[in-house]
Parts: structure tokens; sequence; C-alpha cells
């Protein structure tokens, strides 16, 4: 039986478990060094398990030799399919061969097809190019005609109608050797002088519509920026020769004031105004046709051109207002004013009222300036073609043209113009103070809060930072000094005890001066806060960029510490009132010390008949403090309560912890305690129990039936009650009551 090479054959499902029994033999069946080995073998029983081996290899491999032979039915099968299989490929590959020669004859002609439509698509569009040459030789003709014709009777419209379809029509053929063109180009040119001349004529007889008629024409005939150019230097021209004819007129009206006041006929502000109208009536009525030259860019060039003619003119007319305003006159009296306040016989100021008409003067002026700006820096920022960064440009560009730097000049005025008519109007408000009837304050309050009002509204309609920081420096500096000593000047009159009463009664006049001086000092803290909280929102509104709310922000801050400055000067000026009250109540609680609080029961009971000292307090207090509640502001008087309660409390303090007590000692110190209780609190509208709160618990622990049930109400189980007394003191207070041993209060654990 052959074998394969080694002596291996593939194995079968079923020799698996036969070749597993000749897998472990120590030899290879088959092979050469197989044949050597059984010729060495000498052992009998050695070979015996060899021949044994030998004969179960044999066995699988015929089981491996059956299965392969009865796979050959299927393999025949499969054999006799690829021999069909292999005829059909061949009639497959005569059908292809036929195929390919078929495509092969389609694709050389479609390519004849082809070429041939390409000639033909080649010719017929040779033929149409030729045609529309043809047609635009007519046209082009037709137009050289149109134009002569045109020119000959002084259509100029139609004439440039026919220039713009010629010069479309040659544009698109880029003929540029042709004789027509030559010849379009000559009547072009001949027609563009006609409309040079033309509309130079009309702009000089000032011709408005003939100079539409015109300036229509150069965009067809390619002359946009000329044309733009032009236009723009008309609108300049007539912008300028009306602003110079106001102008004119104004100079002729100062001549012959001959420095009269004659405010309402000379005036300035109408004639910037009627300049800026001019020139925002010139952007906007134009506008279409600055569009139809150079689109947005046109409207940009015009409002720098005649931004120019605003540099020119407003200039003009802000130097010539402050000439016929001398403001550097006037800037320099009231500098020299103000360096020689201490002089005597210095000259008197400017008329404070004359300087509220300069103001407000020159507050419109610059108010126009602002607006103007504004609506031209709009204007270039609502369009959409033009470059962004062409707006900070022209803000910069019109912000450092030579109309804003006289206004900074005329703004440099406006400062000291504001500074000067802010301090005499609060000095003066100062030195004419009187009594209002029906008002807890005098005149002054009032009127120097309008005066610093009406300059810092007015510094902020300038929309200038610096003049806002100037004047609200200026008025900050007037209420911290001038009108801070004004309102300090009553509180610091000596003997004002001796003044508040006589003969044990209360003086009406001296209570009023006195109450109403104290009244100004908290209106005004309250009026510094409310002017801070207007001028903030105003400049919010007024002043967007960081920098310049920083400013405002740094100088409003002085505001507030002028505010926690008068409320200061109030706290002193109430303790002084204090001062002169407490020594008329201090006899009563004196008289406290005299009251034994070891009652009985007869004498509790009296004592809630005949009250021992309660109601002689709080008759004193009436007396001595209730007087003066219709003469203080509501705030006012709440402080000047509660301070007379602390110096009552704090005496009363050191008055009971000098005492003994009984039980129903304590009940009485609680019953009297109840009482000043109730009666305060009608005469405040602020809380007073916690002034008594110690008076209060002394008096709760006083009532106490033995010294553990202070344990009941403190630590963790004083509920919501918070202890004023520290445990030294409880202990202190524990020892007050004569029933109460020392070895159980000290034994307590606080």
């Amino acid at each position: 039986m052959s074998s394969t090479p080694n002596g291996f054959v593939p194995k079968t499902p079923e020799a698996t478990e036969q070749h597993d029994d000749t897998s472990t033999s120590s030899i290879k069946f088959g092979t050469p060094e197989a044949l050597d080995h059984v010729r060495s073998l000498t052992d009998v029983g050695a070979m015996t398990r060899l021949l044994h081996e030998c004969i179960a290899y044999q066995r699988a491999l015929d089981v491996d030799l059956d299965t392969l032979l009865s796979q050959r039915t299927d393999l025949d099968k499969n054999l006799n399919n690829l021999q069909r299989s292999a005829d059909v490929l061949d009639i497959v590959k005569a059908e292809s061969d036929h195929m390919l020669s078929n495509i092969t004859s389609t694709c050389d002609l479609a390519d004849q097809v082809s070429c041939k439509v390409r000639e033909l698509d080649l010719a017929q569009s040779r033929v149409n190019s030729t045609l529309l040459r043809i047609d635009a030789i007519v046209e082009r003709g037709n137009c050289i005609d149109g134009v002569k014709s045109a020119l000959d009777s002084e259509d100029y419209e139609s004439a440039t109608k026919y220039v713009r379809t010629f010069l479309e029509i040659d544009n698109k053929l880029k003929d540029s050797g042709s004789d027509q063109r030559e010849q379009l180009l000559a009547s072009k040119k001949q027609l563009e002088g006609i409309v040079k001349k033309k509309l130079m004529a009309a702009v000089d007889q000032r011709d408005h519509p003939t100079i539409l008629r015109f300036i229509k024409l150069y965009s067809p005939l390619g002359l946009e920026e000329e044309g733009l150019q032009t236009y723009v230097g008309y609108l300049k021209k007539v912008i300028g020769m009306r602003s110079r004819l106001e102008y004119e007129h104004l100079v002729e009206l100062m001549e012959q004031s001959n420095g009269q006041n004659q405010n309402n006929e000379v005036n300035f502000v109408g004639c910037l105004t009627n300049l800026f109208k001019d020139i925002v009536l010139a952007v906007e009525e134009n506008d279409e046709i600055l569009r139809s030259l150079c689109g947005e860019d046109g409207v940009v060039y015009a409002i720098f051109e005649l931004q120019e003619e605003c540099d020119s003119r407003g200039s003009m007319i802000l130097k010539k207002y402050m000439e016929y305003r001398n403001l550097s006159k006037l800037s320099s009296e009231i500098n020299a004013q103000n360096k020689n306040l201490l002089t005597v016989g210095a000259p008197e100021g400017p008329n404070p009222r004359e300087i509220e008409l300069y103001l407000e003067e020159i507050l419109s002026l610059m108010q126009l300036g602002e607006d103007f700006t504004e609506y031209m820096v709009s204007k270039i920022k609502g369009m959409t073609t033009v470059d962004p960064d062409l707006v900070p440009r022209a803000t910069k560009a019109f912000r450092a043209g030579s109309f804003s730097k006289v206004v900074q000049d005329v703004t440099g005025f406006y400062v000291i113009l504001e500074g000067f008519f802010m301090v005499e109007n609060v000095r003066k408000a100062i030195g004419i103070d009187e009594y209002v009837p029906d008002s807890l304050t005098t005149s002054m309050v009032d009127d120097v809060f309008y005066v610093l009002q009406s300059c810092l509204r007015r510094a902020i309609s300038t929309s200038n930072i610096s003049s806002v920081v100037a004047v609200l420096s200026g008025a900050s500096s007037l209420l911290n000094n001038e009108y801070y000593e004004a309102l300090q000047q009553k509180i610091r009159e000596l003997n004002l005890g001796a003044k508040l009463f006589l003969g044990g009664v209360g003086v009406q006049k001296t209570g009023t001066e006195i109450a109403t001086s104290l009244n100004n000092i908290d209106l005004s803290s309250e009026y510094v806060l409310k002017l801070k909280h207007e001028i903030e929102e105003q400049c919010a509104e007024v002043f967007r960029a960081p920098a310049e709310r920083e400013k405002v922000k740094s100088c409003l801050s002085e505001l507030a510490d002028l505010s926690n400055t008068f409320k200061q000067a109030l706290n002193a000026g109430m303790e002084q009132l204090v001062a002169t009250v407490t020594p008329r109540i201090r006899p009563v609680l004196d008289s406290v010390a005299t009251i034994s609080y070891e009652l009985s029961e007869s004498e509790y009971a009296d004592n809630e008949v005949n009250d021992p000292w309660v109601q002689r307090l709080l008759h004193g207090v009436e007396i001595n403090v209730a007087w003066l509640q219709l003469l203080m502001t509501a705030n006012n008087y709440d402080s000047f309560v509660h301070l007379v309660i602390d110096f009552i409390v704090k005496r009363l303090e050191v008055i009971m912890m000098q005492k003994r007590f009984s039980q129903l000692g304590g009940l009485q110190l609680d019953r009297d305690t109840r009482a000043l209780v109730s009666h305060f609190s009608g005469m405040t509208q602020r809380t007073v129990r916690d002034k008594f709160a110690r008076l209060t618990q002394m008096a709760t622990i006083l009532n106490l039936e033995k010294v553990s049930e202070i344990l009941d109400f403190w630590g963790e189980n004083s509920g919501p009650m918070t202890w004023r007394l520290t445990p030294a003191e409880v202990r202190r207070v524990l020892s007050l009551r004569v029933d109460f041993k020392p070895e159980a209060i000290a034994a307590l654990k606080l």
C-alpha cells in the first residue's frame, strides 16, 4: 500500500480514534528511519509492540482510503459540470468579441459625428458672431447719427443715451480699430465739453434745476468722480454763500449795537443752526444724486467735504461770538476776583444774571456742534458698503477739525463762567438765608441744591466730560467748604442750654433756630445722595466710554463722602442738644436711687396706685423733649428721642445694680420697664424695645422663684431671646435678690 510523504495521510473522523492510538508511536512509518529502526530491534517484546503499532497504522490508512473513494461520485459530477461550463464560456467569449467589434465601430462613428457637430457649431458661432457684429455696426452707426442729431437739437439726454449704448457695444466687441469708434469718441468728447460748460454756467448762475439736469449726464458719460467733485463743490459754494451772508448780518448787528445789550437781535445760535441745517439738508436732499454718481462712497465724500465748510464757517461764528461776549475778558476778571477775595476794595465781578444768559447761549452752541457731529457719524455708520474702519476715522477727523478746536476754547470759557455762576449763587443763597413759613428748614438748603442741580444738568448737556468733571468738582468743593461752614454756624454757638431754656421753660425761638439748623443738615445729607443718584443716571445716558464713566464715578464718590460728613455733623449737633436736655431729666433719675424695691405685698399694691417715679420721669421728658417734635424732621426727632432714651437707660441700669430686690420688687421693675417702653414707643417711629432689652432681662431674672430657674431661659433654652447680659452680670443681678443664697448662685453653670 502506498503512503504519503513521511508516512502520513489525511485523517477522517472515523479514523481519528485509531489514528490517535498510533500517534503515540515512537517512529514514523514509511520512512527510511523506521526501516532502520526495525532492523535494529533485538527484543521480541519491542518487536511485538511495534508490529501492533504498524497494524494499527495500516488500518487507519485503509479507513482514510475508503473515505476518499466514497467521494468519487461527487467529484465525477463536478468534473462533468466544469466541462459543460467550459463549452458555455467559449460561446460567451465569441459573443463578447462580437460585441467589442460593434462597440469599436460605433465609437468610431460617434467620433466622426462629433467632429462634424463641432465643425457645424464652430461655423454657427462664427455666423452668429458675424451677425452680431453686423448688428453692432448698424447699431453703432445709428448711435453716431443719433448723437449728431441730438447735439444739433441740443437734446443732450438723448445724446448721452446714444453714447452710453455705443460704449456698451464697443466694450463687448473690443474693436479698438473701428472708424465708427473714433467718430463716436469725437462726438463723446464734444458732448462732454458741452455738458461741462453748461454745468459750470448753471453753477455760476446758481440755476439748480439746470445743474440737476446736467449732473445726471455725468454718470452715463463715465465721469462719475468728476461729476461728484463738481456737484459737491457747488453745494459747498451755496452753503458758504448763505453762511457768509448770515455772518455779515451778524457783524452788522454787532456794530449797530455799539456795545449795548441787545441780546435778542444778535442771534449766534440761530446763525450756527442755519449753517448746520444747510449742511444736513444738502446731504439728505441730494442723497439720491450722490449715490447715482459714486454710490455710498459719494455720500461719504460729500460729508467730508461739507465738514470743511462746517470747520471754516462754524469756527468763524464761534470766534465772533467769543469776541462779542468778551469771554476772554470775563474769564480774566473772574480769575482775578478769585485771587483777590480777601483784598479790601477789590472790584466787583460780573453780573451772575448776564453770566447765566451767556451760559445758556454757550450750551446751545455746544449742543448744536455735538448733535451735528453725531448726525454725520451716524450717517456714515448706517452705510453698508463703506469700510467699517471709516467710522472711527471719521469721528477722529471731525473731533480734530478746526471747529472742534474752537469748541474746546468755548468749553474752557464755559467751565470758568459756570464755576463763577455756581459759586456766586450759592454764596447768595447762603447770604439771604431766611426762615420759610410752614417749613422745617431755611431757604438756603433748597436754593443751594437747586443751583447745583441746574449747573450740573447744564454741564451734562454739553456732552463734554471735562466740563462735567470740572463743575462736579466745584460743586463738591462748595458743599464741603462754604456750605458746610454755614450749616455748622448755629450749632457751634456757646451756652446753647442757657438759651434753649429760660425759667425752666423751653424758648420757642431758640428751639426753632436749633431744630432748623439740625434739619438743614439732615435734609442736606439726603439731598446730596439724591443729587448723586440723579447725576449718575444722566451721565450713564450721555457718556458711554468706560474711561469717561470712571471719571464721573470718581467725582461722585466725593458726594457720597459729603453725605457721611453731614451725618457726622448732624450726630455731633444732636449730642450737643441732648447734653442740654439731659441735665433737666437727671434729677428725676437720681431720685430713683431712694426708691426701695424690697417690697411687701401691701407696698407693691400701693405702688400700683401711686407710681413712685416713672410718671414723674415721663412728665420731665414730655416737658423738655416732646415740645421739639413739631420743630424737627421725623428723622431728627427720632434720633433725638433715642439719644435721650440711651441716657435714661444707662442711668437706670447703674441705679438698679446698686439696689436690693424682693420677688415683688422684680415684678415692680418689670412693670416700670414696660411703662417706659410703652410711652417711648409712642414718641418715635423707630423701635425702642432693644434699648430697654437689658433692663427687661434684669426684671425677668429678678422675677424668678428660685435660682435654678435661670437655666430654663439660658443657653439652648433661651429660644428666640438674645441675652444682652453676660454670665457675670446675670450672677450679679441674681445676687440682688435678698432671698437668693450666694452658694446657689455660685453653683450655677452658665
